[in-house]
């Protein structure tokens, strides 16, 4: 079976289907839930970050009116422990002894008639504290180091004597942040059990994973449990895992066998749902004087709680960024009296990415060479790990494109040359990747007698346009317009999905939607393949495609008829049939699987006098391989871009460290980029479809956010001749 060549959908920007329903406020969130007979859940939350409970006093908020519950680990039920996963083990069950490990912890849950109720009795919950010495410090001796537990560690040649002999050297330090994801939505829990059935509305970006994760801990059946989020309001991470609210409110919705709720205040945010661990790099590079790098040796010490085991390396990208024979990443984890950190945005990528593109600025300048020139020279056409050639890689070209259109060449390399008034200017650029990352996902596609199409998956879309670019695809494969198919996510009972993060869901769910279609049109050839009244008896199924509506012989459009046609004269009011995708193995692709690449180019401007920063403009010329939708790919750049500049200049989670405390869980007080930080944003898509896989497509979720750090503080050197190694990049700091 072929499908016709013409894709007139695929690639153009085409509106988001979702869209009038998320400006006119019909989208139901997470938060919007309500059911019948539905009572409310509030936190209470630990005021020590270590240390043990010796008495928990629940009188008070017990007598509260409208109070139903209190909930603590005296009297809490015990559950189990969720699954091994992608991102590493589940987090540790609530309220299943007296120890606590962070400030912040889930101490008791309390729930009542009202969400008024159930806070104000909260606030009267009083715990008596055998306080410890928390760790705080990532460097401080006392924690305990974990080696790198996913085998992720480097090494080819001898990176050490190639230092020692390189005809050029440098070495330095970087650190970053904690950054919180903050979404706007709060997240917010509905659990409803009927019998040993638990229905659960969460503001999840892996349903699939929720369903199993909720199953193992409350010993019932995956088919026991759904999980619902048909509309999430971003998450950027924060909702990959299932965390110990969504489990706390489900355990209270079965001691009382009513509907409970729960939504996160913006504090809560801050130390229930993960962030972006801090980390120190240690970065050394060896290079000859025409700027060859000879070696790079690349180390990186991030945190991690107590009890759980994310892990981030942050140094595992160097070992395939660049052409260089000698490299080795090193990659550990201090365990730390902090809450769990989690994957946000470009994960790993976005702090080590800035290590290595500063260090890579650091040494052109040290050999006067441009910035761009030194990329350009070690760049790299194959895998270094294993000699293979690139399913797709057009970085090059990303270059190319990207200094041109900013106009990289018109710069003066000496730094605090270049000056507009008050205001020093400064060129910077950095190069981007983020690894390819996909899991198996399913899909299931259906027309009806009507003629429109229905595709399924339990996928979610975080803002990233899945609703749209999923509905696109179908409509190209099926032969349909886009107005009669639509795609339905957001639900564990439909097939299962991988998560909406990693950049890898556009390409796994695209191919699995790809198989489905494709299917579903043999499977109306195969039956009207015997079919005395149909223009395609005889016909095999890979000598059809379709069009307009219509299955046909492959470039003959006047014999096939109608799917509507098909399924009347066989009495069928719907023919279905279910699609697949794995992840490619390299060594039967002959090629290594290619992340998304990209160049980005900015411009800053920094008050001479005061040390105000301000970025002028961004160019980001990005190869995502086959782009769906140009329109929906563009505004992942334009967000990871925001992301960035938030990572450079403000984002910084702060813990007091004598208590451990976040002293800025507030919009408040947590700086993000707003609308006036946000300079004019340029896109530019370069590229071929990626040969490893049925859509040719790569993901952009993420490499948007990575390289704009790095852009940036190279470019407040060029305005100021001052290297910052540390993110992010404050007023103080300059000055």
């Amino acid at each position: 079976m072929s499908t016709v060549e013409s894709r007139p959908l695929i690639g153009t920007g085409v509106s988001r289907v979702d869209g009038p329903r998320k400006v006119t406020g019909t989208a139901p969130y997470p938060m919007d839930f309500s059911v019948p007979g539905q009572v409310y859940g509030a936190l209470v939350q630990s005021t020590i970050a270590a240390g043990r409970i010796l008495r928990m006093d629940t009188e008070a908020a017990e007598g509260m009116p409208g109070v139903l519950s209190v909930l603590t680990h005296e009297n809490a039920p015990r559950v189990g422990t969720g699954p091994m996963t992608v991102l590493g083990a589940s987090p540790p069950a609530p309220l299943r002894d007296d120890r606590v490990v962070h400030h912040g912890q889930h101490i008791a849950f309390v729930v009542a008639d009202t969400p008024e109720q159930a806070t104000a009795a909260a606030r009267l919950v009083r715990a008596e504290y055998e306080p410890a010495e928390p760790l705080l410090d990532l460097q401080d001796p006392r924690a305990e180091h974990l080696t790198d537990p996913w085998d992720m560690d480097s090494s080819r040649g001898d990176p050490a004597a190639a230092l020692r002999g390189a005809e050029v050297t440098l070495t330095a330090t970087y650190t970053t942040a904690d950054n919180t994801n903050n979404p706007l939505g709060l997240f917010a829990t509905l659990a409803v059990w009927e019998g040993d059935t638990l229905t659960v509305h969460d503001t999840s970006q892996w349903p699939s994973m929720a369903r199993t994760t909720l199953a193992m801990v409350f010993g019932i059946p995956e088919s026991s449990v759904r999980v619902l989020a048909p509309y999430v309001g971003g998450g950027f991470g924060a909702g990959l895992r299932v965390w110990p609210h969504v489990i706390l409110t489900a355990m209270a919705a079965r001691t009382l066998g009513r509907p409970v709720k729960l939504v996160l205040t913006r504090p809560q945010m801050f130390t229930s749902v993960g962030h972006r661990p801090s980390g120190v790099q240690w970065l050394s590079v060896g290079a000859t004087r025409e700027g060859e790098l000879v070696a790079l040796d690349h180390r990186s010490l991030t945190s991690l709680s107590m009890e759980d085991n994310d892990f981030e390396p942050f140094a595992s990208g160097t070992a395939f960024s660049y052409r260089c024979p000698n490299v080795i990443t090193r990659d550990q984890q201090a365990r730390l009296n902090i809450a769990v950190p989690t994957s946000m945005r470009a994960p790993a990528e976005a702090q080590g990415n800035f290590a290595l593109e500063s260090a890579l600025d650091e040494l052109a300048c040290t050999l006067g060479m441009d910035p761009l020139d030194l990329r350009v020279r070690n760049h790299t056409d194959v895998d270094p790990r294993n000699g293979l050639p690139w399913s797709g890689k057009a970085l090059l070209e990303c270059y190319e494109a990207g200094a041109r259109h900013f106009g990289w060449y018109d710069r003066t390399p000496e730094p605090r040359s270049m000056r507009d008034g008050d205001w020093l200017v400064g060129y910077g650029m950095a190069s981007a990747l983020f690894p390819y990352f996909a899991q198996p996902c399913s899909a299931q596609a259906t027309i009806n007698s009507d003629g429109s199409a229905l595709v399924r998956s339990a996928a979610t879309d975080i803002g990233t346009g899945t609703y749209t670019v999923m509905a696109q695809l179908a409509a190209e494969e099926l032969g349909l317009p886009l107005a009669v198919v639509r795609f339905d996510l957001g639900d564990s009972d439909m097939p299962n999905s991988m998560m909406a993060g990693g950049s890898g869901l556009t390409g796994a769910l695209g191919n699995a939607v790809h198989d489905a279609c494709r299917r579903l049109v043999r499977a109306f050839a195969e039956l009207v393949r015997d079919d005395a009244d149909s223009p395609l008896r005889g016909a095999s199924p890979d000598d059809v495609e379709c069009g307009a509506g219509r299955v046909h012989l492959a470039g003959r459009p006047d014999r096939g008829e109608s799917y509507a046609d098909i399924l009347s004269r066989h009495e069928r009011s719907e023919l279905t049939a279910y699609g697949s995708s794995t992840p490619p193995v390299p060594t039967e692709l002959g090629m290594s699987p290619s992340g998304a690449y990209g160049a980005k180019f900015v411009e800053v401007r920094v008050d001479a006098d005061l040390g105000l920063i301000r970025v002028a403009r961004v160019v980001s010329a990005i190869d995502g391989g086959r782009i769906l939708n140009a329109k929906t790919a563009r505004s992942q750049i334009v967000g990871g871009t925001v992301g960035g500049i938030g990572l450079a200049l403000y984002e910084d989670t702060v813990t007091d460290p004598r208590t451990g405390r976040i002293a800025n869980g507030t919009f408040a007080d947590y700086l993000v980029a707003v609308n006036a930080d946000v300079p004019d944003i340029d896109v530019i898509f370069v590229g071929e479809p990626d040969r490893g896989t049925a859509t040719g497509t790569k993901g952009v979720g993420e490499v948007g956010l990575v390289g704009i750090a790095p852009a940036i503080s190279n470019a407040v050197h060029h305005a100021t001749g001052k290297r910052l190694r540390d993110l992010p990049i404050t007023l103080d700091a300059l000055l």
